[in-house]
């Protein structure tokens, strides 16, 4: 997909300064099967990094509670945008009304057996599957996919290949990660756990909102 947002300028200004990781670099012209990912946490992180919205440098979030980490590489896919399509998918999907995306782009956890000892990378992945997760009435899919040509799960194509323990490793870390001492859990709950053909879907829905969200805001600007 080209990248609406940042060409022919972004491209320019590229050779000079680092891209946006969410709105300068492209989600690859073969998604949703195979996805450009950025990758925000490794498995031996024990603080919790995310990307500032505002200036696309890795900021540290919050220090993990506990001992708990994520059990796979853990970012973001580019150029996606989790609102109305993706909010209205979920609540099609669990029966629950007033759901809405988070406001997020689409996250994601990769699998490899290769130890990659830091975030701030771009990866290429197949997704396999994905776990809906409702965040108070917010929908937070977490698309699963496979490290492109990894050698031990490059094989697997869809989730319900993946060993049980697995999946459970990542639903675990999902439910857990953001809570704090001294503070009440939040109310979140994994409600499906889906396969390869609903995990592109909710790719696309989150590509759709995010040419949406920014076609209207070039629309805007050019008012001006």
């Amino acid at each position: 997909m080209a990248n609406s947002i940042m060409d022919p300028i972004g491209k320019l200004m590229g050779l000079r300064y680092k891209s946006h990781p969410w709105h300068g670099v492209e989600i690859g012209m073969q998604a949703p099967e195979v996805i450009t990912c950025y990758i925000e946490m490794v498995p031996t992180d024990t603080v919790k990094y995310e990307v500032d919205k505002a200036t696309g440098y890795l900021r540290l979030d919050r220090p993990q509670k506990y001992s708990n980490t994520v059990p796979a590489l853990y970012g973001f896919i580019p150029q996606t945008y989790c609102a109305e399509r993706v909010g209205n998918f979920c609540a099609e999907k669990t029966g629950r009304e007033n759901v809405k995306g988070d406001g997020d782009p689409l996250d994601i956890c990769i699998l490899t057996e290769k130890d990659i000892t830091h975030g701030d990378i771009l990866v290429m992945a197949r997704p396999i599957g994905g776990l809906r997760m409702i965040d108070g009435s917010e929908a937070d899919d977490k698309i699963i996919a496979i490290l492109e040509n990894d050698l031990i799960y490059g094989e697997y194509k869809d989730l319900d290949q993946l060993p049980e323990l697995v999946i459970e490793r990542l639903k675990h870390y999902f439910l857990t990660y953001k809570d704090l001492p001294g503070r009440d859990k939040r109310n979140a709950e994994v409600t499906h756990v889906y396969g390869v053909e609903e995990a592109q879907q909710v790719i696309r829905l989150a590509m759709d909102d995010y040419r949406h969200k920014f076609d209207n805001l070039r629309s805007m600007l050019s008012d001006y």
